[in-house]
């Protein structure tokens, strides 16, 4: 059995920090010596600028080396991988074609397993520890597709007002989804863009941690510029700037996750 383990990083909220985090785990896990594949689900290319300035981002997104090419073709993932530049980290690029992905998908046979289809001679080669997949901000056939072809799902939440706004939609689409995949779990909630400042934060982190048969991460990460810097350069900023507090916090969030996907 392949020892290859994909996760899943997943909110139907927007803003949720969910690429971001995404990109950084995937960064801080290739940085310590494990070898990652990073898919883009997202239409708005947002993983795939996180290691690619625009010009070249859009190159794949017009070429044939994307999500979009290989999930409707229902060819195999493997020739569609790319090299970020950094070491141990590649990507499947993405498209803004995937705007239509659930109209391609719709009529065709068994389509809620056609992502976990095209994954499977990638998984079985073994080369990977670790997939991670950037899933769009919706609950639809295509991230439903994301969530079959996934061990793990982890739920970046935005600590603010609205950030727990649609938690319990999330939580039900999971429930869904383990109908078709039943050995599918949430990993946990990690908690993103806190100020530790505002009452809110306390609010949040309190009202999370009550939640029954759900795992919220120790880490979290806290509100830096450092971040935004790092997007304008197209690099996770665990690349960009390694010291700077959020880098910290995104590489012990990304030990906790890994932690519990091995237990």
């Amino acid at each position: 059995m392949s020892k290859t383990k994909v996760i899943a990083f997943a909110n139907n909220k927007g803003g949720s920090g969910k690429t971001t985090t995404c990109s950084n785990v995937g960064c801080a896990l290739a940085l310590s010596g494990k070898k990652i594949l990073m898919i883009d689900g997202d239409m708005q290319l947002n993983l795939t600028i996180s290691f690619f300035d625009e010009d070249t981002a859009y190159e794949y997104a017009k070429g044939e080396k994307n999500i979009y090419r290989a999930v409707v073709g229902e060819k195999d993932l493997d020739d569609y991988i790319v090299p970020t530049g950094i070491e141990n980290l590649d990507i499947v690029p993405s498209t803004s074609l995937m705007s239509s992905i659930e109209f391609d998908l719709f009529g065709k046979w068994q389509r809620e397993t056609i992502l976990k289809k095209c994954l499977e001679r990638v998984r079985a080669k073994g080369y990977y520890d670790y997939i991670l997949i950037d899933s769009p901000p919706t609950l639809g056939g295509w991230v439903m597709n994301v969530m079959c072809a996934s061990d793990y799902v982890v739920i970046p939440v935005e600590a603010s007002p609205w950030g727990l706004f649609g938690l319990a939609n999330m939580f039900e689409f999971c429930e869904q989804a383990k109908r078709i995949a039943p050995k599918l779990e949430i990993l946990g909630i990690a908690v993103t863009k806190a100020d530790e400042r505002k009452k809110y934060f306390k609010q949040t982190m309190e009202t999370l941690k009550e939640l029954e048969n759900t795992r919220l991460f120790e880490n979290y990460v806290r509100v830096d510029s450092a971040v935004e810097w790092a997007q304008d350069n197209s690099k996770p900023v665990v690349a960009y700037k390694k010291n700077t507090r959020s880098a910290v916090e995104y590489t012990q969030l990304a030990k906790e996750i890994i932690e519990y996907a091995n237990r």
